[in-house]
């Protein structure tokens, strides 16, 4: 396949990086020339541009790689699938639930695949986990608690992730979807949702923790908390059923060894029998990802995560905001 890349920071070059033999980038686009011509060079013989449009419209491409802050995910998003391209997009995929909207139904019409860029799904630890869960080893499932974060770095305060006009809000925004997304896909839907939010330590108009309470029409519940003053990066999600725990520890890098442990519960309870996966070495969520995104174009297949789960992670995390801005959150 051939593709596009907009928005050529960090999460460009890794859309790159992920790119399999035989793929390959022939257009980059960024409102900064340097970047969009720092990348095409990687690309080795992508054109590089300042204009999005003429990205997403170029008639070699296959699909589009959106990678932009989040006030232009959507808008983006929407040219390309216009154009009849297919897109993955970075999560959230918009600002706020109301963005999406005519993303999905262009989407919809078209018959293109969007994939949002939830890569959390395709680490290791965390398909294993799902694996475990849908054999039925942990029994009737009970509840979630989540943990992830970090410390930001100075100056923190004043990018655009902090100005909530740009990124649609703050922590709870950018990874707290994460650990919503993965909430739904080990739970499934939540109608039931507070949160409450706070900024502690930046001095920034978007709060830096974001506190979850979700629960299923089932009563099952999901405890989650997205930290930027987390001064040790961490990332930990625990997985409760009836017959057995498991707990998802690293995502590699500063975030540590990614582990995954398994604990059985014994009849007579006890000590349980624990068995550990550990998973050091590159993150190849990226590649994993873009593996199955690629099949999904191929076979004509819905995207494996779709832009109406990132407007279900959206709509939780506008509720939040929305309940804060009430006073009530």
């Amino acid at each position: 396949m051939n593709f596009a890349i907009v928005g050529c920071g960090l999460i460009g070059q890794k859309r790159l990086r992920s790119l399999p033999p035989g793929d390959k980038v022939v257009v980059t686009a960024d409102p900064v020339l340097a970047r969009a011509e720092a990348l095409a060079a990687q690309a080795r013989g992508a054109v590089a541009t300042t204009d999005w449009r003429d990205a997403v419209a170029h008639a070699d491409v296959d699909a589009v790689f959106v990678a932009t802050s989040n006030d232009a995910l959507a808008a983006v998003t929407l040219a390309a699938v216009e154009t009849g391209k297919h897109v993955i997009v970075e999560k959230p995929a918009a600002r706020n639930p109301a963005e999406l909207v005519p993303v999905i139904a262009a989407a919809e019409r078209a018959g293109v695949c969007v994939h949002v860029g939830f890569n959390h799904r395709y680490h290791p630890a965390l398909q294993k986990a799902h694996e475990l869960l849908e054999s039925g080893a942990l029994g009737p499932m009970m509840y979630i608690r989540g943990r992830y974060g970090h410390g930001g770095r100075p100056g923190y305060d004043k990018e655009w992730r902090a100005d909530p006009r740009v990124a649609g809000g703050g922590e709870l925004l950018d990874q707290g979807v994460h650990l919503i997304d993965l909430s739904r896909w080990f739970l499934g839907e939540f109608p039931y949702v507070q949160g409450h939010l706070a900024t502690f330590f930046w001095d920034m108009p978007a709060e830096d923790n974001g506190f979850l309470f979700l629960r299923t029409a089932r009563g099952q519940v999901a405890w989650l908390h997205a930290t930027w003053t987390e001064w040790k990066n961490t990332f930990s999600f625990e997985i409760f059923g009836r017959d057995a725990k498991l707990h998802i520890e690293g995502l590699g890098g500063s975030y540590g060894v990614e582990k995954l442990s398994y604990y059985k519960m014994k009849p007579e309870m006890g000590p349980p029998e624990t068995t550990i996966w550990e998973y050091p070495g590159e993150d190849l969520s990226w590649k994993v990802e873009l593996e199955a995104f690629k099949k999904a174009v191929e076979a004509k297949h819905p995207a494996p995560i779709g832009l109406r789960d990132a407007h279900a992670a959206l709509t939780i995390v506008h509720h939040v905001y929305a309940a804060a801005k009430a006073g009530g959150a």
